[in-house]
């Protein structure tokens, strides 16, 4: 009879219980963390190479003034240690399809982690926009 109680007894099992929900949660929690911050990173990349592809597009501007627009709209989004580690480079002259000169400004950097050293994993993205220099 006493075996039977203790067997069936529940007390104690709402702390298993939770520490092994709160895992799943944590885990879970920390991963929808890491797609948001390399989504967001991913993003102002973009929009800074969109942005030095416009600058470096203007008539009297050139790829390298695109760059150094790249890396300073980088650096007040993303910090100096990211951008420290990060290619802002001119991209390969390009035409559209009607053979309208493009200029392209290609950022090339590491992928961010939370909690991990950043491996070989990159994030490259371009920007390109029309040449308004070109003849």
């Amino acid at each position: 009879m006493l075996r039977r109680r203790v067997l069936r007894d529940d007390r104690g099992a709402a702390v298993v219980e939770f520490t092994l929900v709160s895992i799943l949660l944590v885990t879970l929690f920390v991963m929808v963390m890491q797609v948001g911050l390399v989504l967001h990173t991913r993003n102002v990349m973009v929009a800074a190479a969109q942005e030095g592809a416009r600058f470096a597009a203007n008539a009297d501007r050139s790829g390298p003034d695109g760059v150094a627009r790249t890396e300073q709209a980088l650096r007040q989004s993303l910090g100096d240690d990211l951008v420290d580690r990060t290619q802002v480079t001119v991209a390969p002259q390009t035409s559209t399809g009607s053979g309208a000169p493009v200029v392209g400004i290609r950022v090339q950097g590491p992928l961010p982690f939370l909690f991990a050293a950043v491996g070989p994993l990159q994030i490259t993205v371009e920007g390109h926009a029309l040449d308004e220099g070109a003849p």
